[in-house]
């Protein structure tokens, strides 16, 4: 499903002649599980984290990517749809995570939980589960910076349109969180927070 998933988003974004240019804080060790952790500012991003991942992996998001064609198949499948207003789906799908990355399958959750409806985009608050989840299995946490996704196609697209052109990726080395507590939590949240801010305006 991975795989179908890499080579999906390669054609599909190949055919309306967007490529994604990675560059790696440093080299990734693939064999490893992670909570890869990317910014949000257009549907493209999914893509681009699909291509950038090479070991199995899931998304956890909101469960209205149920309703599309292809979003729905891997979220009736591999991925983990949560309901982010009840308590009771986020535990569901936190549970998941857990089991998933317990057999090595590492995950991407976008901290931000939704695109923002700022444009241009700005980085918004964090929400706590990826570090949580980081801290609690013991993986590092992996920030992946979308520079200019948003510049090729804003969120769906629907309201300015998309254009051919380069997405550039910035990789950040990955965050060890061995011996981190959930006390930790909120700090590791600012920290990659930090990191992805100071990146984002470093080519403002």
């Amino acid at each position: 499903m991975n795989k179908m998933r890499r080579f999906w988003g390669t054609v599909s974004s190949g055919l309306a002649g967007i490529t994604y240019d990675f560059e790696f804080e440093e080299p990734i060790d693939w064999s490893k599980t992670y909570v890869i952790c990317p910014n949000h500012t257009s549907n493209l991003d999914i893509s681009a984290v699909s291509i950038l991942t090479k070991n199995n992996f899931c998304f956890m998001g909101k469960e209205e990517l149920l309703k599309g064609f292809v979003t729905g198949l891997y979220f009736r499948t591999i991925d983990i749809p949560v309901n982010r207003n009840s308590k009771m789906s986020s535990f569901r799908a936190y549970k998941k995570a857990t089991e998933r990355m317990e057999k090595g399958m590492s995950t991407v959750i976008f901290p931000e939980g939704t695109i923002s409806g700022n444009y241009p985009p700005r980085l918004v608050e964090f929400k706590n589960g990826p570090f949580r989840l980081a801290i609690e299995m013991q993986v590092p946490i992996i920030p992946v910076t979308a520079l200019d996704t948003w510049k090729v196609l804003w969120d769906d697209g629907l309201k300015y349109g998309s254009n051919p052109g380069v997405c550039h990726i910035f990789v950040h080395k990955p965050i060890e969180t061995a011996g981190m507590t959930v006390d930790d939590t909120d700090a590791l949240r600012d920290k990659v927070y930090e990191i992805m801010y100071q990146k984002l305006q470093s080519v403002s």
